[in-house]
């Protein structure tokens, strides 16, 4: 069997071999980011180095530098998708690292930031929302001052400490909902992990939770959620199950844990007082109901948002 040292010699004494080499090598040194790399190492690259660093000088001109060659992330032509290759004096050789590029970075921090907002059965326009266009909506009817506490929360956030949240109350369509979603991308801009909710459909949820064994799992959730908010709050009919041994415990924890909780209802305090009190039966439950909304005046400040529904 023929060596393969011997074979090596054989291609390198073969002429058309050496001119196909000297023409890719030429063209290899040519390139502008290779010679400015080699200029700015003059005094630590020898020609020896240069020599045995060509399939790593290779590896670089044949890729995507700053994402030029490629039309998106997904159609990334590198070895490695989302990365690019930049060139290293390592030793006495030349090498590669490979970093993540723009496109990359800036998918992975969209896919942090969704993470760090999880929902519950909330509208897609809701999660997109931003405090940008909120206020281009207006500032009448309270949305200034509830644009500029939303801010003000942000700003001073820092877990542990106690920080009232707000309870948006109004007509449908006024922009409760969508300030939620704003503030939840305000905080994950920061790294600040919040939780919304839509209540009608989480309570349902949770009654048919009680079968599947995922009952205490969600309500962990929702209680130990760094930031809560609970969207349309007073809209379901609720049951005194729902109010006591769910909505109850789940405001008690983040009373005590001084844990930020955000509302927003169709009802003021009186008139989602007088909706608690009164039980799918048609129970006074007056009582069970004052406890409640002790837990909410405690955890959120009162805010009305007034205007013209911009739904329609």
């Amino acid at each position: 069997m023929q060596r393969i040292s011997d074979a090596l010699n054989k291609l390198a004494n073969n002429v058309e071999f050496r001119q196909r080499y000297e023409h890719l090598k030429n063209e290899i040194l040519n390139n502008e980011e290779i010679r400015l790399f080699l200029n700015e190492n003059s005094s630590r690259i020898t020609t020896e180095m240069i020599e045995k660093g060509l399939v790593k000088l290779y590896e670089f001109s044949s890729q995507s530098n700053n994402c030029e060659k490629c039309p998106s992330l997904d159609g990334c032509i590198n070895m490695m998708q989302g990365f690019h290759p930049r060139l290293v004096v390592q030793g006495n050789s030349i090498d590669l690292h490979y970093e993540p590029c723009q496109r990359k970075v800036i998918n992975d921090e969209k896919r942090r930031h969704e993470k760090l907002i999880q929902s519950l059965y909330v509208p897609k326009d809701i999660l997109s929302a931003s405090l940008e266009d909120f206020f281009r909506t207006g500032s009448a009817g309270g949305r200034m001052e509830a644009a500029e506490k939303a801010t003000t929360f942000v700003e001073e956030y820092s877990s542990g400490k106690k920080q009232k949240g707000l309870y948006l109350h109004g007509s449908f369509g006024v922009g409760k909902s969508y300030l939620l979603g704003a503030l939840a991308n305000e905080l994950a801009d920061r790294r600040i992990s919040s939780l919304i909710v839509y209540v009608p459909d989480f309570l349902r949820e949770i009654k048919a939770s009680i079968g599947d064994n995922t009952l205490n799992e969600k309500i962990e959730m929702t209680k130990k959620a760094p930031v809560l908010m609970l969207d349309d709050f007073g809209a379901e009919t609720m049951s005194s199950w729902a109010r006591d041994e769910v909505i109850g415990p789940i405001l008690q924890f983040r009373m005590q844990e001084n844990l930020p909780t955000f509302f927003t209802s169709n009802f003021d305090f009186n008139g989602l007082q007088n909706h608690l009190t009164f039980s799918q039966r048609g129970e006074k439950e007056e009582v069970k109901a004052a406890r409640i909304m002790e837990r909410i005046k405690y955890l959120a400040e009162p805010l009305l948002l007034t205007g013209e529904n911009r739904r329609h």
